[in-house]
């Protein structure tokens, strides 16, 4: 059923060309079928792929092998994932393709949109720094916080991708030595999906607080037209910025916070908290106005969009939406737990980016699987 959910026409007319896949002449596409059955049922390496083929009649059929021929060895699969590795921009365009399919289905919304970073251990044994290859080919060393707030080391790659929140599957992703920062990766992705998908207009980017940077901010405002959902990060500093509080949330006269009141007129609104009930100011609203309404204060996005945001940022809304973000963290777990995506047992960058496209394939196809499959039951 996975397979019916994905179009390999181009992957295999790309490695036709030019080459044949083992001694025998594979069929380049019953090898990819091979090697994304080997992330769905999580076979740990190339030799436990051939043995299940070797011996078992209905994998072969399922991958299109001849049940009576013979089938591939390890180094054919091994010849197989660097070719696949030289021409990455096949596996790249499948993963749009099923993105989109997924589209189709209305599985797949594009609106909102969460990135993050995770890390992935080197199959190359861990070198020294002094003698770490700097040439965005090779692992190198890692450092971050988990969940939990521990920082920990390793040795290896990053892998960034950026999620559709409402059905948690990978729209975009890319592969880095293990030293790239986080934030470094977030525009990358997101022109990514600006040039490889016409069909989404996303119009909120949810990321946490490592990527909070003004650049990032005012490009996907000024470049996307859309919002950038991130958590302050204050750096040490002992007081928020003037006039404002920690949540950017304008002071008035008395300096209370005062309170937001939603959009009017493209910026956002905020009103006297005096007469919005939030305190009991002791000037009344007087002080600062003469209106009983109280006093005003507009902001625009565009005077900071990394200060302002709409909702704005503290507001339940805010906090909703950023909560979305949690979904690109499932995400990981899933590929990790379930499509091996942990699982790496090749060498150097490429050939790590297609162990991971294979991976955000193989996830997306399965969910497009299940999807046709409880259509076609609840018709029946």
């Amino acid at each position: 059923m996975i397979f019916e959910a994905l179009d390999l026409t181009e992957v295999v007319g790309g490695l036709h060309k030019n080459s044949k896949s083992g001694p025998k002449g594979h069929d380049p596409e019953n090898m990819l079928r091979a090697l994304l059955a080997k992330h769905i049922e999580q076979m740990p390496y190339n030799k436990t792929l051939v043995e299940r083929l070797k011996h078992d009649p209905v994998s072969r059929n399922t991958c299109g092998f001849p049940v009576a021929s013979s089938t591939p060895s390890e180094a054919t699969f091994s010849r197989f994932i660097e070719r696949l590795s030289q021409k990455e921009n096949l596996l790249e365009e499948l993963l749009q393709d099923v993105v989109k399919k997924a589209k189709e289905h209305e599985i797949i919304d594009g609106d909102h949109i969460a990135i993050d970073a995770s890390k992935l251990d080197s199959y190359d044994a861990a070198v020294p720094k002094s003698k770490v290859i700097h040439d965005k080919a090779h692992p190198d060393w890692g450092s971050k916080r988990d969940t939990n707030g521990n920082q920990i080391r390793w040795f290896g790659w990053k892998v960034h991708i950026a999620v559709d929140t409402k059905s948690e599957l990978p729209i975009a992703v890319r592969v880095t030595p293990a030293s790239t920062h986080d934030a470094n990766m977030a525009l990358p992705l997101i022109e990514d999906i600006k040039q490889n998908y016409s069909i989404f207009n996303p119009t909120y980017y949810m990321l946490d607080m490592g990527y909070d940077s003004d650049d990032i901010y005012r490009t996907i405002y000024r470049d996307h037209s859309a919002q950038a959902i991130i958590p302050l990060n204050y750096r040490g500093a002992y007081a928020p910025p003037e006039s404002l509080d920690w949540d950017c949330t304008p002071l008035c006269s008395m300096g209370y916070p005062m309170t937001y009141w939603g959009f009017d007129n493209g910026k956002i609104k905020f009103r006297c908290p005096h007469c919005t009930n939030k305190v009991n100011c002791p000037m009344g609203s007087n002080w600062c106005s003469s209106s009983n309404y109280g006093a005003v204060v507009k902001k625009s996005l565009s005077d900071n969009p990394r200060y302002f945001s709409y909702p704005h940022r503290g507001s339940a809304q805010w906090k909703k939406l950023y909560n979305e973000r949690t979904s690109v963290e499932r995400t990981f777990a899933r590929l990790k737990k379930h499509l091996g995506l942990n699982n790496i047992t090749v060498r150097r960058i490429k050939k790590t980016k297609t162990h991971v496209l294979l991976s955000c394939i193989t996830l997306i196809a399965g969910t497009i699987a299940a999807n046709l499959s409880f259509t076609q039951e609840k018709a029946a």
